[in-house]
């Protein structure tokens, strides 16, 4: 086969896959026809080019494409451009490259394409999807959940890493569309129905969109359901509080107590100033330095009893901000010296402060939802207020007041002149994207209090400048 003639039927597979996989029906149709040529032309079943059917389906009728699957990362030899030292390919060479761009195109459409972009998810197709991107996984040389996050590559040639894949996309571009992918799906799920199969929900990859489902859902779970929804929060809380307690210990901490004395012990002794301070000391004669004191590091930071409030929106456009924060009010309770109490917020307000400590029975009791009523949460926070110069108050919110935005913000300026370490947080999320009121966002901004975004480093380190840990 010309090498024009083999370019030319590669563009007819991209070009094919991309409009069946954006749902370009009726403008991909010329495509379909042309591609249904190309499988009859390299004598592979038709099926190949059906988004419905999965892999196990299609190799179970034609056990023979079983290798092709399984080998689609080895790019066949001689399909180098041409002008290099190699020797002009064989016409089977380019046939057999034409078949496996065929066979990782199918890899993608069932991964990518039409069958995950209905209105709701069940559980059988969630449970193909995951068969499918298996098969994509081994094909790109990874162990099964590879590009999930959930192994390792095994060594061999992947996408991104001279495979046939590369033609199509990058290892990076993968692992970023599957785990998007895969939000994507759980937000459309029929959640409780996989929550019943112990293996479908062993399955799912703990996450923030998981996570956010089932505390919407909690209610109405129950029994072997309610179990494994349990089970995937309490392991998304575990895992990021790893993380947070990692930051928090990595923030800069309080100022050195110069009216505490040093304690006096090995690790503590500052060995640059002792030489320094004892070289009169030093014998010429015997070429001796004779050290009449030592001097040690001071180490006592300033601490005071700090009180932390935490308010937070628990609506749903919050939900992200909300599980961060509540974990770190969870991390500083731990520490001596801090009295952390959790309030969450929409119409009503719920003090959580008993459960303070376990951010995952805290999640458990929050009910996302409902209006944003700012300031009646404000106004429950008040009381426990003692010290102004010593509490930090966090609010959590994405600021659209369901009352008067001047009275809430009246009320915020009379809390930062009190003296309340006074931290509003807009959003906590590592893609740093938030909605927030503007008109909020700028007269915080002129008060001294911008709201914060991004990563919960930034929270930490405001944190860390009231509460000395």
């Amino acid at each position: 086969m010309e090498p024009d003639a083999v370019a030319h039927r590669r563009q007819i597979i991209y070009w094919r896959l991309l409009t069946a996989v954006v749902g370009f029906g009726e403008q991909g149709a010329g495509f379909e026809h042309m591609a249904l040529e190309l499988t009859r032309e390299l004598d592979l079943p038709e099926l190949l080019l059906d988004p419905r059917i999965a892999i196990d389906t299609l190799l179970q009728r034609y056990p023979e494409l079983e290798a092709d699957f399984h080998q689609v990362q080895q790019q066949p030899k001689g399909n180098n451009a041409p002008g290099g030292d190699e020797a002009p390919p064989a016409a089977g060479v380019k046939t057999d490259s034409l078949r496996h761009a065929l066979i990782f195109s199918k890899l993608l459409l069932n991964v990518l394409g039409p069958n995950t972009q209905t209105t709701i998810v069940t559980a059988q197709q969630y449970a193909q999807w995951l068969q499918d991107v298996g098969h994509l996984e081994r094909a790109c040389g990874f162990v099964p959940g590879g590009l999930r996050g959930k192994g390792q590559h095994d060594g061999t040639a992947g996408a991104g890493q001279g495979s046939s894949s590369e033609t199509f996309v990058s290892e990076e571009q993968l692992r970023a569309a599957l785990k998007e992918m895969e939000g994507d799906l759980i937000k459309r799920m029929a959640l409780r129905e996989i929550l019943q199969n112990n293996q479908l929900a062993a399955n799912l990859t703990p996450s923030m969109p998981l996570v956010e489902q089932l505390l919407r859902d909690k209610a109405h779970l129950s029994g072997t359901a309610l179990a494994n929804a349990r089970r995937l929060i309490r392991q998304y809380v575990d895992e990021l509080t790893e993380i947070l307690k990692l930051q928090v210990h990595q923030a800069s901490s309080g100022k050195i107590d110069y009216t505490v004395p040093p304690k006096q012990v090995f690790r503590n002794l500052d060995f640059k100033r002792t030489l320094w301070k004892n070289l009169t000391n030093w014998n010429p004669d015997d070429r001796q330095l004779y050290v009449d004191r030592l001097y040690y590091h001071r180490t006592a930071r300033k601490k005071r009893p700090t009180r932390m409030i935490v308010v937070v929106d628990q609506s749903g456009s919050m939900v992200d901000a909300m599980v961060q924060c509540t974990i770190l009010a969870s991390i500083f309770a731990a520490i001596p010296n801090v009295d952390v109490h959790l309030l969450a917020f929409d119409t009503r307000v719920l003090d959580l402060t008993p459960w303070v400590h376990d951010p995952f029975e805290v999640l458990l009791r929050t009910e996302l939802g409902g209006g944003t009523h700012i300031y009646q949460a404000l106004l429950e926070a008040a009381p426990k207020i003692r010290e102004p110069r010593h509490t930090a108050l966090v609010l959590i919110s994405d600021f659209y007041e369901g009352g008067s935005n001047q009275v809430l913000f009246d009320h915020i300026k009379a809390l930062k002149h009190s003296g309340v370490h006074f931290i509003p947080v807009g959003a906590m999320t590592s893609s740093g994207y938030f909605s927030v009121n503007d008109w909020f966002r700028t007269r915080l901004k002129d008060l001294g209090t911008p709201i914060l975004a991004g990563s919960p480093k930034k929270l930490i380190e405001a944190l860390k400048k009231v509460i000395v840990v």
